[in-house]
């Protein structure tokens, strides 16, 4: 017997932690039992080759908006060629009105509804011969022609469930994807939570014992999938202290919180965490008052501002905040005005989401009353709605692919933070430029990473806001450049200091071993020669160092900045700069 736990995820970097949850809760079986993982981007002659090769008795898929089309289109083919293989599915897409899903889907067999960990271990047992198929909880199924949906059960125990990473073999370039607990307290009526009750809670002690593998093991980054880490604060700030105390110097921990509900202690106790130990993702999703309201998340935001600005004040943890356009009563003015007040807190990334209208959410039921109209077909996209027309859509999609590409690459961001105040607001900056990018058709090709700042250097050129201020603008593009990517040449408009003086001088400071031993110690066992590629000295005629630190204005002033590539940011993966101006 051989059971197929099938995951297809959005991207190589991304691991299933559903199927993995579904293998430890039924290990006893495990001979049987086979995890497999792909991507969206593989070829489905390739899924389907791969899958007919292994030879399955039954191939159960775990679906989500973004694969299950291509989940459908797969079973389908598995029938065809493998007719008596039992086609399961679970997860989110397929959890809500099963028996509609399987009516449609002839190609599918059966679907467990809900947290799948004891159905699972049921359906094994029923493929081994070992109980009845009436005995296998929350499991729809077609029976002679009719739908059959058995009782639902009560979910395990998360204790119940092993711990998932017995190793970490075939994770180095892949994120970890954790959980402590599972619902949500909230009602927020784009997400599905609002339709679970309860939230579950995985026990301090086996929570501990997990992470502790995880700082062991020194792990670049977990990131927790609890949809909202501090919803119990003690649970929260048991997990935080414990990190705190045995932080490994390396691991990062990703969290989506809730800020509103953070107290001025708790703020005030994660000042003391080690820089980039945490990341913490906060969703906004609109700043107006009808829009939040319409949705159920009734905060008011000038309060979460200054409750996340607090958190920043500590310049240690990462500040990641969504937004969402699609949502009701959020025309295009007043998304500009949503993304301009979440911009004003620069965080360090910015994601701009488009509204999915999921199956069971309350926004999908009441779709008709705001006006919203989506893609049928998954992932359900809102294509516009009574407040924002397609048109409109389109220029906000055109704005999210810069965003994406510049400031949370980290790209440009400093030149942007400069660049945004000489325009309207930030919005008109993305707007105007998103506007250039297509006009000059750069979005019908892929870009180096050099000529993406040629890009930004030519939009700045062409603008009447920048001229005054062109030559910052390099200078501020030089050092972003420099920050972010280890280019072995500048374009000839950045007019880089490359005379044999200079270079001279460059020769000398890495020859220096005191000046090594003062600004980059951990480098010292490094000959010159070594040390010229591992790290890059280069002039501002600005005054970079202030504006790091958060300044708003450019001083003119010359300085001297040596760039670490061998010291990175964990999270950014920015080069670490120092000040070398006195000694240069």
């Amino acid at each position: 017997m051989k059971i197929l736990l099938t995951a297809i995820n959005a991207k190589f970097i991304h691991s299933s932690l559903a199927i993995r949850c579904l293998g430890a809760y039924a290990k006893k079986y495990k001979e049987h039992i086979k995890l497999c993982e792909y991507t969206i981007n593989n070829q489905e002659e390739y899924i389907l080759k791969d899958i007919y090769e292994k030879n399955p008795d039954a191939v159960c898929f775990s679906c989500y908006i973004w694969n299950i089309e291509m989940v459908k289109s797969i079973a389908a083919c598995i029938k065809k060629v493998l007719p008596k293989c039992v086609i399961l599915c679970g997860g989110p897409e397929v959890s809500y009105d099963s028996a509609q899903f399987l009516g449609e889907n002839p190609q599918i067999d059966m679907v467990i509804c809900g947290e799948g960990e004891k159905p699972f271990l049921s359906f094994a047992e029923y493929m081994l011969g070992k109980r009845e198929i009436n005995e296998v909880n929350n499991l729809v199924y077609k029976n002679n022609g009719q739908i059959c949906a058995n009782p639902i059960c009560t979910p395990a125990s998360l204790d119940e469930i092993p711990f998932v990473y017995e190793d970490l073999v075939g994770f180095e370039n892949k994120i970890i994807y954790y959980e402590t607990q599972r619902g949500c307290p909230y009602n927020c009526q784009f997400c599905l939570s609002s339709v679970e009750k309860g939230v579950h809670f995985l026990s301090e002690e086996r929570v501990l014992s997990d992470l502790q593998f995880f700082l062991d093991h020194k792990v670049k980054q977990v990131k927790f999938v609890d949809r909202t880490f501090n919803c119990n604060i003690n649970h929260a700030l048991s997990i935080w202290k414990y990190i705190m105390e045995h932080d490994n110097g390396v691991t990062n921990f990703h969290m989506e919180i809730e800020a509103h509900i953070l107290t001025e202690e708790t703020i005030e106790f994660l000042k003391n965490a080690r820089e980039d130990l945490f990341q913490f993702e906060i969703g906004i999703q609109s700043t107006n008052a009808d829009t939040l309201g319409a949705v159920k998340r009734n905060i008011e935001f000038e309060s979460l501002k200054k409750t996340i600005l607090k958190i920043k004040e500590g310049g240690n943890i990462h500040v990641h905040l969504d937004l969402i356009a699609g949502l009701p009563y959020e025309g295009y003015e007043s998304f500009k005005k949503s993304f301009n007040d979440v911009y004003s807190i620069f965080p360090q990334q910015l994601q701009l989401g488009f509204l999915k209208l999921l199956k069971g959410s309350g926004l999908r039921r009441d779709a008709e009353k705001y006006g919203i109209v989506f893609n049928p077909k998954a992932p359900y996209e809102v294509l516009c709605t009574s407040a924002l027309s397609f048109g409109e859509m389109l220029k906000l999609k055109s704005i999210e692919e810069l965003v994406e590409l510049y400031y949370n690459s980290g790209k440009t961001v400093n030149t942007e933070r400069f660049v945004s105040q000489l325009f309207k607001s930030p919005f008109e900056f993305y707007e105007e430029f998103s506007t250039y990018w297509e006009k000059m058709e750069y979005h019908r090709v892929n870009h180096s990473k050099a000529q993406l700042y040629d890009i930004f250097y030519k939009f700045c050129g062409n603008r009447a806001e920048c001229g005054v201020y062109i030559n910052e603008i390099k200078q501020l593009l030089k050092l972003d450049m420099l920050l972010s990517d280890n280019l072995k040449s500048l374009s000839p408009w950045v007019d880089a200091d490359n005379s044999e003086e200079t270079k001279r001088r460059k020769r000398d400071f890495y020859n220096n071993a005191q000046l090594v031993e003062k600004y980059i110690p951990s480098l010292k066992e490094y000959t010159a020669s070594q040390l010229s590629r591992m790290c890059r000295i280069e002039e501002f005629d600005i005054d970079v160092f202030g504006f790091l630190k958060g300044g708003r204005s450019l001083k003119k002033v010359k300085k001297a900045a040596l760039i670490n590539y061998y010291s990175r940011d964990i999270i950014t993966n920015n080069a670490n700069i120092i000040d070398i101006t006195e000694d240069f």
